[in-house]
C-alpha cells in the first residue's frame, strides 16, 4: 500500500493544473461511485487528477489514485485494495484504465459492484474505455454509479486551451435563435474562421499542448491500440480479425463520409455482412466513428449505419492526409459537435442532418443556398468559410460552441 501511495503522490504532483476543461464542473464528485469514460486521448485521467490535486493536499492518504494497467494488480484484488485503503483511513479510491484490471475470470465490474456494498462510506472513481458499458459487465453498475463520458476539445474549448479565450457554451436552440449575438461576442476577441480552419486540422485531442510535431503519430497509435486492444479485450474481437478491421477504417477514409454497401465490404475484407455491421458498431462505441441511421426508432442488432463518418476531422488528417476533401470535413465536424447532446439523423430525403427529429440542417460552404431545404420547416444552412450569420444561413464554426 505505501508504495501505491508513493506512486499516487508524484502523478497528482506533476500534474498540471494550469488549464482544466469546464467537465469539471459537470461532474458530481461527491457521489459514491462515478464512471468517467471516453476514447484513450481525450483527456479523462488528467482531469480526475486536476480534481484530486485540487481538492488534497501532497501526502493526504485519504485519497488514493492508481491504474489498473500496472504490476501492482498482479497480486491483488480490487477488493482487498479497497479494504486495506479503507483499513488506513481512505475516503476516496480512484481506479484509472479500468477495463484493463485483471483477476483470474472475475469481472471488474463485480469487484466494484461489491466494493461499493461493503463499504458505503468509501467514494470511487473509475475511468475507462468509451467501449465499456455498465450494464453488460457481470455486475449491473448503471443503477449505482453516475455516468459521465468525455469528448475531445470542442472548438470553444481549443480557443481557450491554444489561445487563452474563454467563451461560454450555447445551445443550439440559442446558437439558431440569436446567431448574431455569438458572432458578435467572438469575433470582439478572435478570428473565428482563421482559428476554425486550425481547429479542424489540429485541436480535438488535448495532447497538441505536448507539441505538434507527434500529434498525427500520436492520434495513428490511439486508433491502432483501440483496434488492436481494446476491441479485442473489450468487445472479444478475434484477434486474427485485426488487420480486417484496419482494412475496413482504410477502406472508410478513402471515401468519406461513406454510404454504407454492407456486401460489398463483406466481400472485399471476405468476413460476413453480419460481422462488418457488428464491427462498424463497436467503432462506433469506441469513438473512432459516428454512424448515422435515417430512422433511429428502427434500429435493431445487425441494421446497416446509412451513411459513416470519422469522429472528428483530426482523425481523417492523421490517417488520410492526402484524401481530405472539404465537404467531408464539413459534415465530420457538424456530426461530431451536434451527436455530443443531440440525436443526428441521416438526412434522406431533405437536408444533410435531421437533428431531434424536429431541426433540418444542410452543410456546405460560402456559396451553399436553401435550394435543397426550400419550404422545410426549421431549416438551417451551416456554412464554411461564413463569418457572419445571414438569417438562416450561419457560420458551421458556430457548432463548436455546442460545449
Amino acid at each position: 500500500m505505501d508504495v501505491l501511495f508513493r506512486k499516487s503522490d508524484r502523478l497528482l504532483a506533476n500534474t498540471s493544473t494550469e488549464i482544466i476543461r469546464d467537465k469539471m464542473d459537470e461532474i458530481h464528485w461527491n457521489a459514491q461511485l462515478i464512471s468517467i469514460m471516453g476514447a484513450k486521448g481525450v483527456g479523462k485521467s488528467t482531469l480526475i487528477k486536476q480534481y484530486l490535486k485540487q481538492n488534497y493536499n501532497p501526502g493526504d492518504h485519504r485519497v488514493l489514485y492508481c491504474s489498473a494497467d500496472t504490476v501492482d494488480f498482479s497480486l491483488r484484488t480490487l477488493v482487498s485494495l479497497a479494504e486495506e485503503f479503507v483499513i488506513r483511513g481512505g475516503e476516496l479510491l480512484v481506479i484509472d484504465e479500468i477495463h484493463k484490471y485483471k483477476s483470474g475470470n472475475t469481472d471488474w465490474s463485480r469487484e466494484i459492484k461489491e466494493i461499493y456494498e461493503l463499504f458505503p462510506n468509501l467514494k470511487m472513481i473509475v475511468s475507462g474505455s468509451s467501449l465499456l458499458r455498465l450494464k453488460e459487465g457481470d455486475a449491473d453498475l448503471s443503477r449505482r454509479a453516475i455516468k459521465y463520458t468525455m469528448s475531445g476539445l470542442s472548438f470553444r474549448e481549443a480557443i481557450r486551451f491554444y489561445h487563452g479565450l474563454t467563451f461560454p457554451k450555447w445551445s443550439l436552440e440559442d446558437i439558431l435563435a440569436h446567431p448574431y449575438d455569438l458572432w458578435q461576442t467572438v469575433s470582439a476577441k478572435c478570428k473565428p474562421v482563421a482559428l476554425f480552419k486550425e481547429y479542424l486540422e489540429k485541436g480535438y485531442y488535448p495532447f497538441l499542448l505536448e507539441g505538434e510535431g507527434e500529434y498525427y503519430t500520436k492520434i495513428e497509435q490511439v486508433v491502432n491500440y483501440i483496434i488492436e486492444t481494446e476491441l479485442p479485450r473489450i468487445c472479444k474481437v478475434d484477434v486474427a480479425n485485426v488487420r480486417k478491421l484496419q482494412a475496413l477504417i482504410a477502406l472508410i477514409c478513402s471515401e468519406v463520409p461513406f454510404e454504407l454497401n454492407a456486401n460489398k465490404i463483406a466481400a472485399a475484407l471476405e468476413i460476413g455482412r453480419d460481422t462488418v455491421v457488428e464491427y462498424l458498431k463497436y467503432l462506433g462505441d469506441a469513438k473512432v466513428l459516428n454512424l448515422l441511421y435515417s430512422d433511429k426508432k428502427k434500429i435493431g442488432k445487425l441494421t446497416k449505419p446509412d451513411k459513416v463518418y470519422l469522429e472528428n476531422p483530426n482523425i481523417l488528417y492523421a490517417l488520410a492526409p492526402n484524401k481530405v476533401e472539404i465537404g467531408t470535413l464539413r459534415e465530420t465536424f457538424a456530426v461530431g459537435c451536434l451527436s455530443e447532446s443531440h440525436s443526428v439523423e441521416y438526412g434522406k430525403a431533405q437536408g444533410d442532418f435531421k437533428v431531434d427529429s424536429k431541426y433540418t440542417i444542410e452543410i456546405g460552404g460560402r456559396s451553399k443556398d436553401f435550394s435543397q431545404i426550400a419550404g422545410v420547416k426549421d431549416s438551417y444552412v451551416f456554412a464554411d468559410d461564413w463569418d457572419m450569420p445571414d438569417g438562416a444561413k450561419l457560420p458551421l464554426w458556430m457548432l463548436g460552441f455546442l460545449y
